[in-house]
């Protein structure tokens, strides 16, 4: 967690000053701050695990090619700034997220919300847990859908499909909410179901899976399957549903 404050704060100086923005070659937007927590993490992940490789979405080229990953059977899995059009939108909605891969699923999870000083952490056998600011962690579990269920989207990304899984759910309660906050609201028991039905890369999904998984709940593809990692030549996720309560049948409601 040390790691994910010492991000956040750099995040924090940057998000408090006249920052530039820059354009990727995918036109995603990049700033200081996704660079500042960038190499605050990797540096420190390398220091404390020298064996175990770090990717990042802003790790050189050559780390993202599936030559190079395909070998790792355990590596660091980093979004060091989940969230950038909400950070350009200063609306604190951005996260620091920070996963830990094995035999392509993640085991660890750390979500760091900067703005708050918010931080959540997941593994299957301690559990998931929510820390604020330095009070003592508290244990949190995903619940059973409420009547109506909250349904939590992307404030930046939408489509059709999104509005069809509405439409089929019939009466529900939306909350749009940016970056891997989401997943933060199915663990912690504030919401039931994430559909994600727009493109996302491994690095935004990791940490949060680990996270809900550890607090009892799912992060499933169209299929059923649980989200697995590094196992194809593209970052890109299936389509996806978080769910709250496995036992709830939300993909009955996906076409």
């Amino acid at each position: 967690m040390r790691i994910a404050r010492d991000a956040s704060a750099a995040i924090m100086s940057v998000y408090v000053s006249d920052f530039a923005v820059d354009q990727k070659s995918d036109h995603s937007p990049l700033t200081q701050a996704d660079r500042a927590a960038h190499h605050i993490i990797s540096t420190a992940l390398q220091k404390m695990t020298p064996d175990i490789p770090v990717l990042s979405e802003e790790s050189p080229a050559e780390f993202h090619q599936f030559a190079t990953r395909r070998q790792w059977s355990r590596f660091w899995l980093v979004d060091p700034l989940d969230g950038t059009r909400e950070f350009i939108q200063r609306n604190g909605e951005f996260t620091v997220n920070i996963a830990l891969v094995e035999g392509h699923q993640p085991v660890l999870g750390v979500i760091a919300i900067p703005a708050t000083g918010v931080i959540y952490s997941g593994t299957p056998l301690l559990g998931a847990q929510r820390v604020v600011g330095l009070e003592s962690a508290s244990r949190i579990k995903t619940r059973k859908p409420e009547v109506p269920p909250v349904i939590v989207g992307s404030r930046s990304h939408r489509g059709d499909s999104l509005h069809d899984f509405l439409q089929r759910l019939g009466n529900y309660q939306l909350n749009s909410v940016g970056s891997a906050l989401k997943f933060c609201r199915i663990a912690e028991g504030s919401a039931d179901c994430y559909p994600r039905l727009s493109p996302t890369s491994e690095w935004d999904t990791a940490a949060g899976q680990a996270i809900v998984e550890a607090a009892g709940g799912a992060v499933l593809d169209l299929g059923g399957q649980a989200l697995r990692y590094n196992e194809r030549e593209s970052l890109l996720n299936p389509h996806f549903i978080v769910i709250g309560d496995p036992q709830f049948a939300w993909q009955r409601l996906i076409g």
